[in-house]
């Protein structure tokens, strides 16, 4: 390869949001970047790559309380699952953070006051959906209804997912609250708004400046002619998230802080790392900048986000790359067929570095939706990695550690074959750069196939048999391990762990393109171990099995047959318990800390969310019934040692009391 400027690049993907499980569309986005990010390390760039899960909003405060545990307590759980997710599928995050981090608060605060200073920030009353039964404003994503621009169903409140346009969620048609059902009315409420119409003349130089892919150039055109309108960035309490700075009761919208969020993760490495953040994001700098998003979010990522980064005169990003959706089989991703597949149950059946090759052959700089074709995908990994690419060494290695002492020839015996697979590398590199990652993979599957028809025409399991022929296998052999580490050197990255396979079975520290030019002569390699195994038509059926159990199972509880047999009910240990003590909790707007009496000297310690329908003091004294044997949980504020029961029908709730007569520790069947 030839010499190219060092540079500096900071990459992001789009945030998954902190209220569910990853699944194989999300990691569609995350396996494309990683390559990208991978090869330009090994290009010699300095390259971090930064993400963040998306932690704030009413879906999150709404979950939490579902569940009974805070806000803080749900993200961290779910950022946990998402990281190990991600580090089983060889994601390499330089740093992987939270929306819901000092970082974030700080910088959103920063650039929101900017904006607010120039003169971008505006108010005004708006007449907002409200959920008469749940008495709350409700999210654009909390209402659901018929798109008010293409008339497509169930749309949410904000965006239409079929044609990509943005409303007010007052014009969706047949408006529904998600929450309750109830159909929703209007109340009114100060809101604030960034003006994005100030903004028109340098977004239209900006989105037509190469910054984006022509697809997308093309539709912000449209968006443009119908003409940019305010973005309300408020919303009202109750809401997890950050609290606009000087003003009660009102939050930033998730959409405001979340892009933020790649500033604050990058801000965490920063600090952790000694990088200077102001060289990556002043308005002058000479450092790259990309995101990496799915076509759904555009709107947000190519005009709101650039837009406040020049209203608070930062630098906006060099591109932004836009992929489609995932199908499977052709079709929308199915929970009742089974290819609605989550991370972790692809990982308990299939090598992660199967789907990445599969990907990388489907992925392009083009927005077109990708299908995951599950016949295809077996017999394009069987096929392409097992039977071309480690089909070279498992050919060759053999004849090396047996006959040869484990080392290479002196020479390379066909000097021009090795020299056109390094002169290929050139056009791969252009093809990894622009994203053309299936380009890439024909390629190398080319000049795999004509390293497997040098052995076949060498065949040196019947030279090996000729006596004088000893010399000849030795070097054909050699050449073919040679072109089999730079065709693992062009793969490296999309399959990083076979890399590291190839490179410790090659005697190397790593795979480096740079020096391909130098084929290994006189080198001493290991004995070979098998690399990758073939995908079987059981495996395949046991994902989509495994698939329709898991989502089966995760939503048993909001199916309408939720019954249990007697075996189940009798796992229930529930007492008799007497309030001895109860307590405002610190920081908690609906807890109530219980100090309970369940007999024989024992007392438990329970948080129970009451506050709004009792005075503490009025529950001292009190007999109530309790789960005794729940499992203990520790929550922000302590431990909880069981469950109180309470009847409620939305409205009102009532804490359940046994008859008198009763004392504490008495079981109740």
């Amino acid at each position: 390869m030839s010499e190219t400027t060092f540079r500096k690049i900071l990459v992001t993907s789009a945030l998954p949001y902190a209220n569910g499980e990853i699944h194989l569309g999300h990691l569609l986005e995350y396996i494309q970047t990683d390559i990208w990010v991978r090869f330009q390390k090994m290009m010699g760039h300095e390259c971090h790559y930064v993400c963040a899960d998306d932690a704030h909003g009413t879906a999150i405060m709404l979950k939490a309380d579902e569940l009974g545990i805070s806000p803080e307590e749900l993200i961290k759980g779910v950022s946990e699952n998402h990281q190990a997710d991600f580090r089983d599928f060889s994601i390499g995050f330089s740093q992987y953070h939270s929306t819901h981090s000092s970082e974030n608060q700080v910088i959103s605060a920063d650039i929101y006051n900017k904006l607010n200073k120039a003169g971008y920030i505006k108010t005004r009353t708006i007449s907002q959906a409200f959920d008469p039964e749940k008495q709350m404003f409700l999210p654009d994503r909390f209402i659901t209804g018929v798109c008010p621009k293409c008339d497509a169903r169930e749309q949410y409140g904000d965006n239409c997912e079929v044609c990509g346009a943005t409303y007010a969620p007052t014009e969706l048609k047949n408006a529904k609250s998600a929450i309750s059902g109830a159909t929703p009315i209007n109340k009114d409420s100060k809101h604030y708004f960034f003006d994005l119409p100030q903004f028109e003349a340098q977004l239209k130089e900006w989105t037509n400046a190469g910054h984006l892919q022509d697809e997308i150039s093309n539709k912000l055109s449209e968006w443009f002619e119908q003409g940019l309108q305010q973005w309300d960035i408020s919303r009202d309490a109750p809401y997890f998230g950050f609290q606009i700075p000087g003003i009660k009761d009102k939050y930033f919208y998730v959409w405001l802080d979340a892009p933020i969020g790649y500033m604050a993760s990058f801000k965490k490495l920063c600090d952790e790392q000694d990088i200077d953040f102001d060289e990556y994001f002043n308005k002058d700098s000479k450092t790259e900048l990309y995101h990496f998003i799915g076509k759904d979010i555009v709107y947000f990522h190519a005009l709101f986000w650039p837009a406040m980064l020049m209203g608070a005169d930062y630098r906006t990003p060099n591109a932004i790359f836009a992929h489609g959706f995932l199908t499977v089989n052709g079709e929308k991703m199915s929970k009742s067929r089974g290819t609605f597949i989550q991370a972790r149950t692809y990982l308990k059946t299939l090598n992660p570095e199967c789907l990445r090759y599969y990907y990388a052959c489907k992925l392009s700089a083009k927005i077109d939706d990708i299908d995951l074709n599950l016949e295809d995908f077996k017999q394009r990994v069987n096929s392409d990695l097992v039977g071309k690419v480690v089909n070279i060494a498992s050919r060759s290695a053999g004849f090396i550690v047996k006959k040869f002492d484990k080392t290479l020839s002196a020479r390379v015996i066909e000097q021009d074959l090795y020299d056109e697979f390094v002169t290929c590398g050139e056009r791969i590199a252009k093809y990894y750069e622009t994203c053309n990652y299936n380009q890439a993979m024909r390629e190398i599957m080319k000049l795999a196939d004509k390293a497997n028809r040098y052995i076949d025409t060498h065949k040196p399991w019947q030279m090996i048999k000729v006596q004088n022929q000893t010399v000849q296998v030795h070097e054909v052999t050699s050449l073919a391990i040679n072109l089999f580490r730079v065709l693992m050197t062009y793969l490296n990255p999309v399959l990083p762990v076979m890399a590291q396979q190839v490179a410790k079975f090659l005697n190397l520290e790593v795979l480096d393109w740079h020096n391909l030019k130098h084929p290994l002569t006189k080198h001493k390699i290991n004995k070979f171990k098998p690399l990758m195994s073939r995908i079987e038509k059981d495996q395949i059926n046991q994902l989509i099995e495994k698939s329709k159990h898991s989502t089966q199972t995760n939503s048993k509880a909001t199916q309408e047959d939720n019954t249990i047999q007697i075996n189940d009910f009798a796992k229930i240990d529930l007492r008799v318990a007497k309030i001895v003590k109860a307590q405002n909790v610190k920081g908690a707007d609906k807890l109530v800390q219980l100090t309970l009496d369940v007999g024989e000297q024992e007392t438990k310690n329970v948080f129970a969310g009451i506050k709004a329908h009792y005075n503490p003091q009025d529950l001292e004294g009190r007999l109530t019934v309790m789960v005794a044997n729940l499992a203990p949980r520790k929550m922000k504020f302590g431990l909880s040692e069981g469950m109180v029961l309470a009847a409620s029908d939305g409205k009102s709730l009532h804490i359940l009391s046994p008859d008198s007569g009763a004392s504490p520790g008495m079981k109740i069947s």
